[in-house]
């Protein structure tokens, strides 16, 4: 039997990625970039009240990936990410038994401006506007 491991996401980086190096034989050091993501859905409660629910996706990028999310990521920029679960567990310090399930990114594409937010960066994506729903229906479309 054939499986698939995909994860598509939509969301706001959390805070700036965080960059470790390891060291490789004899080649350049291994890169690893983490960070966390929040994507948020809106639904109606039973009072038809519009309620916005936040889960928070645990992303790590390696190698040449996380050089790029390394240089370009920031807090708050709206990203799509393409990659595969991951679950590992470990046994923390005081012999806790700890478990964490990771994206790990295998594309990455930035739907929101390069500038940080406190540089006034403003979207100028057309992506962004489509996603976010700020354009108007195209209509009938002939295919």
């Amino acid at each position: 039997m054939i499986g698939v491991n995909k994860v598509i996401l939509i969301g706001n980086v959390g805070k700036n990625p965080d960059v470790v190096s390891f060291p490789s034989d004899g080649a350049a050091p291994v890169k690893k970039a983490s960070f966390p993501l929040a994507t948020t859905e809106s639904r109606r409660n039973r009072d038809n009240e519009k309620v916005e629910i936040t889960e928070w996706h645990n992303i790590v990028c390696w190698r040449g990936l996380a050089d790029v999310a390394e240089r370009i990521l920031h807090k708050g920029m709206q990203v799509y990410i393409e990659g595969k679960l991951q679950s590992r567990s470990w046994e923390d310090r005081e012999g806790n038994k700890r478990h964490v399930t990771e994206v790990v990114a295998e594309s990455l594409l930035l739907l929101s401006s390069r500038q940080r937010p406190e540089e006034g960066g403003a979207v100028n994506n057309p992506l962004v506007e489509i996603i976010n729903g700020d354009t108007e229906p195209l209509g009938d479309l002939p295919f």
